[in-house]
């Protein structure tokens, strides 16, 4: 894991050593100042009468010159050092999103999205401040110790050794809480995640909360984890404060009494001179000086590297579903494709979960109309799901013009599948932005003739700005229906050779599912396509019916082949005929 935090270095080698070399410049200047102090009160002031004023103006003009330039270098540090740490936090934050996209829709079934969101904001919020600081404080802090003490000692090595002394219990309190520390923002994060997925989960069903009057229930339960991450950050408070204080208030000033008590005794006693004092203590406060400051710096630390490990955790998550190292491209010459199952048998997860699929075995021929019916949960979406490698088989193959579908890249294999489900999901944006988002590149005319073939030209063209209305987050200032159409208009804009829909009309009237369904019957036309739907209308238009049961395909032929026989999909039409 530490190396690959390290790589994030790499596109800002140049920044980095510009950022480094201005705090080593900052150290050593402020190394000399302390020397410049003590040139004046011991070189200077011993020197004759005519020659003390010219060389302390001579020596005020250094010591402005080291400030001036000490300010240069510390606005670049500052200002560099800050943009590099905000370049990389992008950069982590773009990898870890991007890295969402790879994985598959058993990562999502598993985790929530509040959570995976909070990873990218609130994780790597400090990140940019430990990959500012951390180089920096190794350097600069190394050299300011090691320089400060060759000094300390070279001035008096007996005073060098009471700071000595009391600085290693600055470093074992320190180790102490670090750990503490460590912990509690560990929880912390968790805690926050935790907050953001009940509050997304809940706002992205305000509707359904407030059709139930669930508002009370919501609120306790956003309520409960609110109370528990302000339980674990007063914990974070609480190992900050006694760490923060008894550093800044308690060590640190214990070491300039110390330095002193010693130093006033051997300066009565004639051992050590007034000049080599006021120089020490100068040089005490330059070595402890920093000290508080990291202290108050270490929440960020600690935030922005558990924030880290975090990310890496996601990183390292490798996905189910990947490319073979010899995967081809897709290409299917015709209109339609042969599709097959073979065998085909699948799960979700573990060892432990039950079969959905069992001994599957289906030839689709191009251009072939195929509905999928069975009763709920029986594996109809799951099956369908199988074709684009949404889930990879469990046992068998599943092939797109006799390759299968894991010798093919993703990437291919879904652009020539069309998917247009029961739960349109649709993009904050205009409208036209959603349909083109069906073949990025199409032009807008194209999209209008999309529209128009799924039978949503008209009621798009009534809207207060047309094609560039907004329709709000997930197309909430739509209705249901005319969601479905701009997803359907997606489809026909894609004009893929293999068709899986999924409830595709499930939310429209009498009146548009008819219209959209005779568009839709043209469009599968020449193409291979697998129809989801309890409906009759959509069920009667199908070339084969396949009825799936708990042992595989239990049933398969035409709408009135298996109706009269008076099995199992006559059963399932009779009760719902209702609706069907």
């Amino acid at each position: 894991m530490r190396y690959k935090f390290f790589e994030y270095f790499k596109p800002y080698k140049g920044l980095l050593a510009a950022d480094l070399i201005s705090s080593v410049m900052v150290a050593a200047l402020g190394l000399a100042l302390p020397l410049c102090v003590r040139h004046i009160t011991d070189g200077v002031l011993r020197a004759g009468a005519v020659e003390i004023m010219p060389r302390i103006y001579n020596t005020g003009a250094v010591m402005l010159g080291i400030i001036a330039a000490m300010t240069g270098f510390g606005i670049f540090n500052d200002y560099k050092g800050h943009d590099m740490g905000a370049k990389i936090e992008r950069d982590l934050r773009g990898d870890l999103f991007a890295h969402y996209q790879k994985l598959p829709f058993s990562f999502f079934d598993d985790n929530q999205t509040g959570e995976l969101t909070s990873r990218l904001t609130n994780d790597l919020l400090n990140i940019s401040e430990v990959y500012h600081h951390v180089p920096e404080m190794i350097l600069t802090n190394g050299i300011q110790i090691i320089g400060a003490f060759s000094i300390l000692f070279a001035i008096n090595w007996r005073l060098a050794l009471v700071v000595f002394a009391v600085l290693p219990l600055t470093a074992v309190y320190g180790v102490i809480f670090y750990r503490k520390m460590q912990k509690a923002y560990k929880q912390n994060n968790e805690r926050i995640a935790a907050i953001n997925a009940s509050a997304q989960e809940s706002l992205s069903g305000i509707r359904t909360v407030k059709a139930y009057a669930g508002e009370a229930v919501e609120t306790d339960k956003f309520n409960g984890a609110n109370g528990r991450y302000y339980a674990s950050r007063s914990g974070v408070y609480k190992s900050e404060a006694l760490f923060y204080s008894v550093v800044q208030y308690f060590i640190t000033p214990l070491i300039t009494v110390a330095v002193a008590v010693a130093g006033g005794i051997w300066v009565s006693g004639g051992s050590l001179d007034i000049a080599d004092l006021l120089a020490f203590i100068m040089y005490v406060a330059y070595l402890v000086g920093p000290v508080p400051g990291i202290a108050s710096l270490l929440p960020f630390y600690q935030q922005g590297f558990t924030g880290y490990k975090r990310f890496r955790e996601i990183m390292d998550t490798a996905p189910d579903i990947r490319d073979a190292e010899d995967a081809v491209e897709l290409v299917i010459s015709g209109a339609g494709a042969r599709v097959e199952f073979d065998c085909v048998d699948f799960k979700y997860g573990g060892k432990d979960r039950e079969y959905v699929l069992r001994g599957v075995s289906l030839c689709v021929k191009p251009g072939e109309t195929v509905a999928i019916v069975g009763r709920s949960g029986i594996g109809k979406t799951t099956l369908c799901s199988l074709i684009p490698r949404f889930y990879d088989v469990s046992g068998g193959a599943v092939s797109i013009d006799g390759a299968d579908v894991r010798s093919l890249t993703q990437d291919s294999l879904r652009r020539h599948i069309g998917v247009v489900r029961q739960d349109a999901f649709l993009f904050s944006g205009t409208v036209m932005e959603n349909i083109l988002f069906g073949r990025p590149g199409a032009t807008g005319d194209e999209a209008v003739e999309a529209a128009k073939k799924a039978n949503a030209h008209g009621f798009i063209s009534e809207l207060p700005k047309g094609y560039e209305t907004e329709i709000g987050q997930r197309g909430v200032k739509l209705s249901g229906g005319q969601q479905q159409r701009i997803s359907i208009a997606q489809v026909f804009l894609k004009n893929p050779p293999v068709l899986i829909l999924d409830e595709a009309t499930s939310a429209l009237d009498y009146a548009s599912e008819k219209a959209v369904m005779d568009s839709l019957k043209d469009l599968a036309s020449g193409r291979t396509a697998f129809i989801i739907a309890h409906r009759l209308s959509t069920v009667r238009n199908a070339d084969r019916v396949i009825v799936l049961g708990d042992d595989g395909i239990a049933e398969e032929g035409t709408h009135d082949e298996l109706y009269a026989l008076n099995g199992a999909y006559s059963s399932l039409y009779d009760s719902r005929e209702a609706y069907m």
